[in-house]
């Protein structure tokens, strides 16, 4: 449920650049449709992968992307990107890794157009499905993948060249990475550095905006807000203990918007992982078992408080957050003393907002947190 919730919040990206079209019974920009060959290796960023970073994963795109056309404010703040939906599938010639098939949503956002060829850099992300997962009786081996679904995350440059009136040749540069967000273990995730040829269909080119008249200001630009939010997850110990533990939050935090695009935060947040208190009597079960004469004690707290600072890029009702926090009230040592969140935020309202965010530490995913909160 958490991955799907994760979907519809992306799906709603689609939305967003056409929502204010429709309000104003404005034209829709239009489809850009294509296809790509790709061509990837595995990088073996731990040693517990490097014996599946022995393939070339080789594998195919399509996707079909909506050119922003000035019928929000925002599209004209970003200089007319296109957001857009792909299909992703992957052969890892491993029969320890099998295959994969993805769905994305992403951002495709132009640095520089001219007539007939333009250079794009792609954000993006989705749902991954692996038929083929880690097992401890039949596929060992396999550190990379302990779930069938799995967030995907996609970074690309691209460059796309006319052939023709609406032909165009793509080459392109990227990185797509695959992880469940420690809600299963193992998960040391796959990285997929890729290189793709492919072709993409214009209806129009070039491409001409409704409008050249300057975007309208945000009415909020410079105003202060609060927000009060809770968030719950689920996560897997260790790949010995199936079970999987719940986590808490609750957030209280300030912030500004301090132009069109951004918005900066500062917050104070309380976390209870309850798979720490079964980390702490699987502890106190060895300590039993190296010396039974182990009498045990008072175990310190596994709550936590911390303070964070953040930014929030803006796309109309939907931002891409990202934290830096520091936990103040930490006397369980189970990780270090910082941590970071990355994430999608989608205001319902003016007042309600959701998140779907991955927690993590040190590099290495801790949980993936289900937001729900109001602005004060």
């Amino acid at each position: 449920m958490r991955i799907w919730y994760e979907m519809l919040l992306l799906g709603l990206l689609l939305g967003a650049g056409t929502e204010a079209a429709r309000a104003q019974h404005a034209p829709a920009g239009p489809l850009v449709v294509g296809a790509s060959g790709l061509g990837s290796f595995i990088l073996p960023h731990t040693p517990a992968v490097r014996h599946l970073a022995v393939s070339h994963p080789t594998g195919v795109e399509v996707n079909v992307q909506r050119q922003t056309n000035g019928s929000a404010p925002w599209h004209a703040w970003y200089r007319y990107p296109k957001v857009g939906l792909a299909f992703t599938y992957y052969n890892y010639h491993n029969p320890m890794l099998g295959r994969s098939y993805a769905v994305s949503a992403y951002v495709n956002k132009t640095f520089w157009r001219r007539a007939r060829q333009e250079v794009n850099f792609r954000l993006g992300t989705g749902l991954g499905y692996f038929p083929v997962r880690f097992n401890p009786a039949a596929n060992p081996k396999n550190t990379i993948v302990s779930s069938r679904l799995n967030a995907t995350l996609l970074a690309r440059l691209e460059y796309d060249v006319a052939l023709t009136e609406h032909l165009g040749l793509l080459l392109g540069l990227g990185l797509n990475h695959y992880s469940n967000g420690a809600t299963t273990k193992p998960n040391f995730g796959i990285n997929l550095p890729t290189l793709l040829l492919g072709l993409n269909y214009h209806p129009q080119r070039p491409f001409v905006p409704l409008s050249t008249a300057p975007a309208p200001a945000p009415a909020d630009l410079g105003r202060t807000f609060l927000n009060l939010s809770t968030s719950v997850g689920w996560k897997q110990r260790s790949e010995t203990d199936p079970a999987r533990y719940l986590v808490n939050s609750l957030t209280l935090a300030a912030g500004r918007r301090i132009n069109r695009k951004s918005n900066l935060v500062i917050g104070l947040e309380g976390f209870y992982d309850r798979s720490l208190l079964a980390q702490q009597r699987a502890d106190e079960a060895a300590a039993r078992l190296r010396d039974p004469a182990y009498a045990g004690g008072p175990q310190p707290d596994v709550k936590k408080a911390g303070v964070y600072v953040g930014h929030e890029l803006l796309f109309g009702r939907l931002a891409f957050v990202s934290h830096l926090g520091f936990y103040l009230y930490n006397p369980y040592k189970s990780n270090k003393f910082y941590y970071e969140r990355l994430g999608l935020k989608y205001h319902f309202t003016d007042r309600l907002f959701g998140n779907v965010d991955l927690k993590i530490h040190r590099g290495a995913a801790d949980v993936i947190e289900w937001r729900l909160g109001v602005k004060l």
